[in-house]
């Protein structure tokens, strides 16, 4: 099946040729992939960069968004973009590794979302940044009734159809997981390695990365307790109009 690889990138000018390099060693001669590199208006050259890696190879392509808009943003306007079977989500600053990928992809018929678990995250993370993520994670399972290890992973791969009739919004890529789950997806987890950031700095600090996220959370709980759910109980009739477009109508007179 075709994948196509999503990088939300903003300000990752020194992370894209490597990160071009790491993809195409792990994945090239196995997977039949594109990637997207959604530059989120940058400050810095991130945009040339892309551009060029465009020009070079194939398989890549550009989206620049006009203005800043955010990583949920950036990561929707690559799905929305996204012409393969299967959509993966991947951080631009080599944290995550390209070559887990295809253990991801072998979880894909059993369920229909496989999501990264940084289960041993201390070569990549700081011990500030790793306590915060596993009591931001303990509140966001309490209050979404949901068992995710680590929803600030976003490094995931899931069917195309997945996104169809979703709508996101500024911080929904932290919760995409419970959104899946809430419209009937199937989601399980994968260890996945967590790297040092190869350049660069990181965008989320205690601020955007625990507080904001709680205000989101509210708005995510509130969405869950609305959210209509159908199971149709029986059905009988073909209808005049299923008759009509099989070319069998009957003047009802």
């Amino acid at each position: 099946m075709r994948v196509s690889i999503v990088v939300p990138a903003h300000d990752e000018q020194d992370n894209l040729r490597p990160l071009r390099t790491a993809i195409k060693e792990a994945l090239d001669g196995h997977l039949d992939y594109e990637v997207i590199i959604v530059d989120d208006a940058s400050r810095d050259a991130t945009r040339s960069v892309a551009r060029e890696i465009a020009s070079e190879d194939p398989r890549f392509r550009l989206v620049a968004l006009a203005r800043n808009s955010g990583e949920t943003a950036a990561g929707w306007a690559g799905m929305k973009e996204a012409r393969g079977d299967l959509i993966c989500v991947m951080d631009a600053d080599l944290q995550n590794d390209p070559r887990d990928l295809p253990r991801m992809l072998e979880r894909i018929g059993e369920f229909d979302v496989v999501c990264g678990w940084r289960r041993r995250r201390g070569d990549g993370d700081g011990l500030v940044r790793r306590v915060s993520s596993r009591v931001a994670n303990a509140v966001r399972n309490a209050l979404s009734n949901e068992a995710i290890h680590d929803s600030g992973c976003t490094y995931r791969v899931f069917r195309r159809e997945c996104i169809e009739g979703l709508q996101l919004f500024a911080g929904m890529h932290r919760f995409l997981p419970t959104l899946f789950k809430a419209q009937g997806w199937k989601v399980t987890e994968v260890e996945v390695a967590n790297r040092p950031r190869h350049s660069g700095r990181s965008k989320y600090g205690v601020w955007n990365r625990a507080f904001r996220a709680f205000h989101d959370l509210l708005a995510v709980r509130w969405m869950l307790s609305r959210w209509i759910r159908l199971e149709v109980a029986d059905r009988a009739g073909q209808g005049l109009l299923d008759e009509a477009a099989a070319g069998t109508s009957r003047d009802p007179r």
